[in-house]
């Protein structure tokens, strides 16, 4: 049927967007709100004209991976290690306040320990793909910024993989051994993509440099290959792709090869934001309207604070910290992830597993409105504030 052609679909996704994102920028509005409204009005709980979504979010994945890939060319190895070391505490002491508000607004509103505990668990992290689209990364005086809060997303996601692997426990192998066979993997992982990189991938880009398709195809190949390799190994597709790129980055092939591909990540993450609002239940809002928003305006008012106090502890001026904590004030995609898992494994049910995305979903417009009106971006409404 018509509904269930990619390409009509894909004609639907793209030409909406275009026709809202007009809409959105006529009237200052962030674009990735566009994205969101057209998913929900068209999945198959709005309009029902695109009713695939488990195929186009599995397709979207990859702008995540290509936006981990670019990050990784403009991040240097000897800055990377030095803010890894420098976020370690905050990254942990945060994760552990986060939960410890996602658990108190559950049981407030009435659901058991273990939703309660889940929703503590998805308000732990903070959205990469919001924390790193909205950054100015080519502007020197944001690089330390950038750099941190790299960092911490970095850090967070290694504690998701965790979270993950005790959804997935009931797999065989206990969740504590599939953890220190996966931190295993990951020095490893670095340590094939520098090696592979030097002395394999380097000498074929600088043999055949004149041939600008074979770079794309073959930057795309590492980016995936590596991708797949972190997956295998126990690790997420974003951290491989995320090592692809940061093992490139002294070659200064590196930001050509990001310029290549920028496009082709935007493709992927309209797709991505789509998809988010197509999957929600609209009929389901009566129910998790108040928790929601509840749990909502807890992680906008409380990230940026806890974010500040923590960063202020090491140093950092209150002017940065605010900063970093206003970009990290949403939960994640993982978070996501650990509503659908969880739901699967019947340890929540329909309304904890939508409290969780409603507040994926508002977490990422509200915090995305604090950032392009208030701070530098790629996206931001005012010409004063747009970098990239």
């Amino acid at each position: 049927m018509m509904e269930h052609s990619v390409v009509f679909s894909f004609f639907l996704i793209f030409s909406g967007a275009a026709v809202l994102a007009s809409i959105a920028l006529y009237t200052r509005q962030p674009l990735l709100v566009a994205y969101v409204v057209l998913g929900a009005a068209l999945g198959p709980w709005g309009f029902q004209a695109v009713s695939d979504t488990n195929l186009l979010a599995d397709i979207s994945h990859v702008g995540i991976i290509f936006l981990l890939f670019l990050l990784g060319l403009d991040m240097q190895p000897s800055h990377l290690i030095h803010m890894l070391r420098k976020a370690t505490l905050v990254a942990v002491i945060s994760s552990l306040l986060f939960m410890a508000i996602g658990y108190g607004v559950g049981v407030l509103f009435g659901f058991n320990q273990t939703e309660s505990l889940v929703i503590g668990a998805a308000v732990m992290f903070s959205s990469t793909i919001i924390g790193i689209k909205l950054l100015p990364t080519t502007v020197l005086h944001h690089r330390h910024t950038g750099e941190l809060v790299v960092g911490l997303l970095l850090l967070q996601d290694v504690v998701a993989i965790l979270v993950l692997l005790l959804l997935n426990s009931g797999s065989g192998e206990s969740p504590g051994m599939s953890f220190a066979r996966s931190m295993l993997a990951l020095p490893l992982l670095a340590l094939f993509a520098w090696g592979f990189v030097r002395w394999v991938l380097l000498p074929l880009l600088q043999r055949f440099d004149r041939f600008h398709e074979y770079i794309f195809l073959v930057a795309i190949g590492w980016c995936l290959g590596m991708a797949e390799g972190s997956v295998y190994l126990g690790l997420s597709a974003e951290m491989g792709a995320f090592i692809a790129g940061v093992a490139l980055a002294t070659s200064p092939i590196s930001q050509y090869i990001a310029t290549s591909l920028k496009p082709l990540r935007d493709f992927f993450l309209i797709l991505f934001f789509f998809s988010v609002g197509a999957s929600f239940n609209l009929t389901l809002i009566d129910d998790i309207l108040l928790p929601a928003l509840a749990l909502t305006i807890a992680v906008l008012a409380l990230k940026p604070l806890v974010f500040r106090y923590l960063l202020k502890g090491i140093s950092e001026s209150s002017e940065t910290s605010w900063e970093i904590g206003f970009r990290l004030g949403q939960i994640s995609e993982f978070s996501l992830l650990i509503a659908y898992l969880a739901f699967a494994g019947g340890m929540i049910g329909t309304e904890a597993s939508h409290v969780i995305q409603a507040t994926a979903i508002l977490s990422f417009l509200l915090s995305t409105y604090v950032v392009i009106f208030r701070y530098p971006s790629p996206i931001a409404v005012s010409d004063r504030l747009r970098r990239d």
